[in-house]
């Protein structure tokens, strides 16, 4: 009986048994060409595009505008009044939405104390004020406590 190397007998391909029939291998590769196919044949999915405004916080973030409403002091007022404007009003060269802009609430460079938010052009406390309960526009019937109505504490 003839020695045989281990390491030949690994690389041998397998007793035609072990094999899968010649059908079931193409069968096979006709399925894996179909999934490729199908896949490159579908279409890509594309994002929504992001909304047109900023969420309240963004806006009262300290984000500067987009650089065409930089210096609107040099630039005719209705600058303030395109599209996508930030605000209607020049102020420091910038164009700020003043009935939301904590830097300039209801007017240019008057800013809202650390404690308060800009409403409608006013500082206020949501944590005290009944009309600005917890955010602007939010009214309670009796009192506000902590930002909540009628807070039982």
């Amino acid at each position: 009986e003839a020695h045989r190397d281990p390491i030949s007998i690994a690389a041998a391909s397998p007793p035609a048994a072990h094999r899968p029939p010649p059908a079931m291998r193409k069968a096979t590769i006709f399925l894996m060409a179909l999934a490729l196919a199908l896949a490159a044949a579908a279409p890509l999915q594309v994002a929504a595009p992001p909304p047109l405004r900023r969420s309240r916080f963004l806006a009262n973030a300290n984000f500067p505008p987009p650089l065409s409403f930089y210096d609107c002091s040099k630039k005719p007022p209705s600058i303030c009044l395109q599209p996508g404007s930030p605000g209607a009003t020049c102020c420091k060269g910038a164009c700020v939405d003043t009935e939301s802009s904590f830097q300039h609430c209801g007017n240019c460079n008057k800013a809202c104390k650390y404690t308060q938010t800009c409403c409608e052009g006013k500082c206020v406390n949501t944590f005290t004020d009944h009309k600005n309960c917890g955010g602007c526009g939010v009214r309670c019937r009796t009192k506000c406590t902590n930002g909540y109505c009628d807070y039982a504490a």
